[in-house]
């Protein structure tokens, strides 16, 4: 779509692409912008390294992980894997859903974004995906750490992300074929059964999404 390739384009005048990381969860939505991104960085520069922070909170479905890691070696993107402590996993799955998501997810990808001088950040977040979202923009300014959050896939919607994986053959988690439509961690997704996309996630979480992105979630 000429409107993701325009905001590819806005994240390369924020930042050069070495400080460019695609947050990639091994989901749909974050895999069909990955894979637009290393097209849209190979045209306008070629040569140049894909990079990717993933959240590995330890309670993801190992088939996300698999499919991740199998994609990262065929597609040759430098992977950096976020890992939170055995510690700090502890405490989170015995704490509320919005301490655990601070602990496991907000926290560490706060300190990859310092560590690895992140200073544009690729999301796949659709603005049709959750009420939360529907007045995200295509660029985001975050404090504390400081770095742009852009939203290549804002705009599109549930049935874009397939077309698009139907037309241009790419791959993808074999859990949607068992009928996910939304995945996250383990203890917080279901299948769902009310007809809305995010419904197999856990009510709690849903209910805190507007809190939860004023603290960095996304």
């Amino acid at each position: 779509m000429h409107r993701t390739g325009v905001i590819f384009a806005r994240a390369l005048d924020l930042s050069p692409a070495e400080h460019i990381f695609a947050a990639w969860t091994g989901g749909k939505d974050s895999t069909v912008m990955l894979h637009q991104w290393m097209i849209f960085l190979q045209e306008q520069k070629p040569g140049a390294t894909v990079r990717a922070l993933s959240l590995d909170t330890g309670y993801k479905f190992v088939e996300v992980l698999d499919f991740r890691d199998e994609m990262a070696r065929k597609w040759g993107i430098e992977l950096k894997v976020i890992r939170p402590g055995h510690e700090t996993r502890a405490e989170a799955v015995n704490s509320s859903r919005m301490e655990c998501c601070r602990l496991l997810k907000i926290e560490p990808l706060q300190r990859a974004v310092q560590e690895y001088r992140v200073k544009v950040l690729l999301t796949g977040i659709r603005r049709d995906e959750h009420e939360s979202r529907q007045q995200t923009s295509d660029v985001q300014e975050r404090k504390e750490p400081d770095y742009f959050q852009v939203n290549p896939l804002a705009h599109w919607t549930e049935m874009d992300v397939w077309a698009c994986i139907m037309m241009q053959g790419l791959p993808y988690c074999s859990l949607y074929d068992r009928g996910y439509r939304s995945l996250g961690c383990m203890p917080c997704t279901d299948k769902g059964t009310h007809g809305f996309e995010r419904s197999g996630r856990h009510p709690e979480k849903e209910e805190s999404m507007k809190l939860l992105r004023s603290m960095g979630y996304f």
